[in-house]
């Protein structure tokens, strides 16, 4: 079918839907997307009624594009009937939705899995890197906790242990990119000490604020990490370090240690310090053992080995680090902190390269590679 037989088809098309009472206009651009996908379909697939061909497409192209025109007239109308702004009634439920989703009928792990994605809007590939798990490997757990609560009645809230875990999870992922994502964490943790008298909910909320405090002071202004060590604790929130002290002193007063108070012990005596060199790392580090205690976490363990080395000296960080499984993410970037802590700057930039490949965002992967480039610098002088 030629450009001429398709123009000579036009008025015809045109014509017909004129006549079913549309708008010239309307009809007139359904025509002419229709003459479009007929030039790039029908070389390949010319029809046997091409007037019949057009008019169906035509037709259906007109309908799409008064359907798309009427949703945006509601949006437009449904925008005008709003409310002045203004203070919104206190009605939130998010929070119950998090309990909803942390059903009886799921794991844990499961549960908090779903809520993340389902409520707290992360990613699967999020999910999974909180987890320590592949994709697929997450992917499958999500579907199975959907097809399992698509089976029971979400009349059942589940327990606070669950809700905690992931209101932990969300901060972390909103903490290390979307602000708004560790804000919302906070204010529904707020909500949460607010409404249960939990110590360990009052040691997940001190941990949030002692971490948020030090959010301004984590980036340089071309956006690139700043190490604990380096960074300007002028910049330090002490409004938000003073809440979160209290509210942790008055937790471990209740004597029920849980692994948020234990975090948020940690978390307090880094803010705690006038300057890094001033920093409490022999208490770090029995902190560190009441943590390694209550989770055994392999994460819990890799951050002993840098308060180790810290501590008692690299060599003894290194030979807690030797303890772990190579392949624990961030192993490989602690491993060369320590080694150039040691000294072996040629080991420490090998690493340092090497780990920013593993690197699980760009903004860890370019530190990892200056910190590459800086040590060989120095090898070359």
């Amino acid at each position: 079918m030629d450009e001429v037989h398709l123009r000579s088809l036009t008025p015809s098309v045109l014509g017909i839907l004129v006549r079913r009472g549309e708008y010239f206009a309307a009809a007139e651009d359904a025509v002419q997307d229709a003459l479009v996908e007929a030039v790039r379909v029908w070389p390949a697939d010319p029809p046997r009624d091409p007037k019949g061909w057009l008019v169906t497409v035509a037709w259906r192209k007109f309908l799409d594009a008064t359907r798309a025109d009427a949703a945006r007239r509601r949006r437009e109308d449904l925008h005008e009937e709003q409310p002045p702004p203004g203070p919104a009634p206190a009605v939130d439920d998010t929070l119950q939705l998090y309990f909803l989703c942390a059903h009886p009928s799921l794991t844990p792990s499961s549960a908090v899995a779903l809520t993340l994605r389902a409520v707290g809007g992360l990613t699967t590939r999020q999910i999974a890197q909180a987890y320590l798990v592949p994709e697929a490997t997450m992917a499958q757990r999500i579907s199975r906790a959907k097809r399992t609560v698509s089976t029971v009645r979400l009349d059942r809230p589940g327990d606070v242990a669950t809700v905690l875990r992931v209101l932990y999870l969300v901060f972390n992922e909103g903490y290390s990119g979307d602000i708004d994502l560790a804000a919302e964490a906070i204010r529904l943790t707020r909500q949460l000490a607010a409404a249960i008298d939990h110590p360990e909910v009052a040691g997940l909320l001190a941990l949030m604020l002692l971490h948020h405090a030090r959010r301004p002071a984590r980036t340089a202004p071309d956006g690139s990490l700043v190490p604990l060590a380096e960074q300007d604790r002028g910049r330090w929130d002490t409004a938000a370090i003073a809440e979160g002290i209290g509210i942790l002193q008055a937790a471990l007063a209740r004597d029920r240690l849980g692994e948020f108070q234990a975090q948020a012990a940690i978390a307090a005596l880094h803010a705690d310090a006038p300057t890094a060199e001033e920093t409490d790392w022999v208490q770090i580090v029995e902190w560190y053992d009441e943590l390694a205690r209550l989770t055994d976490s392999p994460v819990v363990r890799l951050n002993r080995a840098v308060a180790v080395g810290e501590a008692d000296g690299p060599r003894a960080g290194l030979a807690a680090l030797d303890a772990l499984d190579a392949s624990l993410p961030r192993r490989t970037a602690v491993a060369a902190y320590l080694h150039e802590r040691d000294g072996d700057l040629a080991t420490a930039a090998r690493l340092y390269a090497e780990a920013a490949h593993k690197a699980p965002d760009l903004a860890e992967r370019d530190h990892l590679t200056r910190q590459a480039a800086r040590l060989n610098s120095r090898l070359r002088r």
